[in-house]
């Protein structure tokens, strides 16, 4: 077993033809943020409940990117998760993500992703 299963999971959905599969992975009481950075001070957050989520899936490029995770760690019921996302081999963007997880279902309640091109974590 990894050390962040659902946020390996997450990603892996994210990666696949079908992201929106993501919708059956959170809780009811779901909330995020994803602060999304194009670089050269261009960036967008991303937020709400479940239809901030589907606002954030239906803007979002299908099946191009690739999330890497390279370092995670869990404790108590939070996953956290440093990576990459590469567009054909290549680096596009560093990423961090840190998600409460319902331990009752095993779905994210809280969601935060942060993003940028400006750095990368080699």
């Amino acid at each position: 077993m990894t050390a962040t299963p659902h946020l390996d999971r997450w990603f892996a959905t994210m990666d696949s033809d079908d992201p929106d599969h993501v919708l059956d992975q959170i809780t009811d009481d779901f909330v995020m943020s994803i602060q999304f950075s194009k670089g050269g001070g261009q960036s967008a957050e991303f937020r709400g409940d479940r239809d901030g989520l589907v606002a954030y899936l239906q803007q979002r490029e299908k099946s191009v990117l690739v999330h890497e995770v390279q370092s995670s760690a869990t404790v108590d019921d939070v996953e956290m998760c440093l990576g990459r996302t590469t567009r054909d081999g290549e680096f596009e963007a560093q990423f961090t993500a840190t998600a409460q997880i319902d331990p009752a279902t095993g779905h994210l309640r809280r969601l935060l992703i942060c993003r940028t091109p400006e750095i990368s974590f080699e």
